[in-house]
């Protein structure tokens, strides 16, 4: 019985990466073996323990074969004849399939270190076109090690495998499950880059997909291509650290004009409701959280009305915030001025141009939040009002805090 460290935990020591998480391979040892050892299994598909101690996961050396489409197909063999080797030839790429033994000694049967130096993502066996998860997660590693390249072959695999309906069988879950880990990574733009390059973005995502070569005004978009604008958000957003439901809202905000009829080409009437309604499509389809369907749906709706707003009076700049529900909703009101930011900087050359809405907008919120709407509700009580009246009262107080602001 051996155990290796394997995987991530080697691949990023090599690259003087922080090292998070730690998977153990072992070798001639069965499940018997593991419990009398005081491991405790927690693996349904294959025999996976918890070290009683550390709690890190160790794995019996396992083979798999293709039994059915999609990545459910797998049968598994896991016994003390399998050699680390065979485990390793089952990963999906050489950069993944390197292991550590418990002097330090490096294994490396598939050449993972020479494609860290070369910086290629390059898969270990023609074992990667039977599982289409490795798409996604192949593109995810090309969002966080954004200076890799694929190699061709591999690229040429992951064509084959979009062409032969394998990425069709990808469950929705599984698919937000690594779109939203590659949204987190520091380039999420390069995972989009590499799916649309083999076919996979038009089949998990074609509201995405036929953004890129439609043109927009260069006055506004010196970059020109939408789809190109889209992916230089979703990357402002990264840049700037921010969460999981801003980065979707920016990948959604500009969905609708990938609809826009081409005799009105470059200009994009309308399509804020035409992206919020595609938004909702692309969130129902993959089953994202409310919270990221929700502000890409008001990101999309509402992005336009905000980039106008510096021209608004108080009446506008109120119904906006109306629209937004900013006063039941502030946080999600700021993450969607803060999409809109970047939105406005996510353009060739304009990086860092100003963009006064946002903290203008954040502004007219707090004054609005500082009033005492329980004084206004009192004084319309005592003047006979009831119902929509007391509303319309609290309205007008709103108004006549934000206009007091402006004079």
């Amino acid at each position: 019985m051996q155990t290796f460290l394997v995987g991530g935990a080697v691949r990023d020591a090599l690259l003087g990466r922080p090292v998070k998480d730690h998977d153990w391979v072992v070798i001639g040892a069965d499940p018997a073996a593991m419990l009398a050892a005081g491991f405790i299994p927690v693996g349904q598909d294959f025999p996976v323990f918890l070290h009683p101690q550390t709690h890190e996961e160790y794995a019996l050396a396992r083979t798999e074969r293709k039994t059915a489409p999609g990545y459910h197909g797998f049968a598994f063999h896991a016994a003390p004849d399998v050699t680390l080797e065979q485990d390793l030839a089952r990963r999906d790429l050489t950069i993944n399939a390197m292991a550590q033994d418990a002097q330090g000694q490096l294994i490396d049967p598939y050449g993972g270190q020479r494609d860290l130096a070369a910086k290629v993502l390059r898969h270990v066996s023609p074992a990667f076109g039977e599982d289409p998860v490795r798409i996604l997660r192949l593109a995810r590693f090309a969002a966080r090690f954004s200076d890799f390249s694929v190699a061709p072959e591999t690229l040429a695999l992951m064509q084959t495998m979009v062409a032969q309906g394998e990425v069709d069988a990808l469950v929705a879950e599984r698919v937000w499950q690594e779109i939203s880990r590659g949204l987190m990574e520091a380039q999420p733009s390069r995972m989009f880059e590499v799916l649309r390059a083999c076919g996979a973005l038009a089949r998990l995502c074609p509201e995405l997909d036929r953004l890129f070569g439609v043109p927009q005004p260069a006055q506004h978009h010196p970059e020109i291509d939408t789809g190109v604008h889209a992916l230089i958000v979703i990357d402002r957003a990264a840049a700037e650290q921010g969460p999981l439901d801003l980065r979707y809202a920016c990948l959604c905000h500009d969905l609708g004009k990938g609809l826009t009829a081409p005799e009105l080409l470059p200009r994009h009437i309308g399509h804020e409701g035409l992206s919020a309604k595609l938004a909702k499509q692309l969130s129902e389809r993959w089953r994202v959280p409310n919270e990221c369907k929700e502000l890409a749906e008001l990101v999309a709706r509402e992005h336009t009305h905000v980039h106008q707003s510096g021209d608004f009076g108080p009446e506008a700049r109120l119904r906006l915030m109306e629209r937004c529900d900013a006063w039941r909703r502030p946080e999600r009101f700021a993450l969607m001025l803060w999409a809109c930011e970047c939105d406005a900087r996510g353009r060739l050359g304009l990086e860092d141009r100003a963009y006064p809405q946002r903290q203008q907008l954040l502004n007219d919120l707090a004054r609005l939040q500082a009033l005492d709407l329980s004084l206004v509700s009192a004084q319309a009580l005592a003047e006979g009002k009831t119902g929509p009246a007391i509303g319309r009262a609290v309205q007008a107080a709103r108004l006549a805090a934000l206009q007091a602001s402006s004079a």
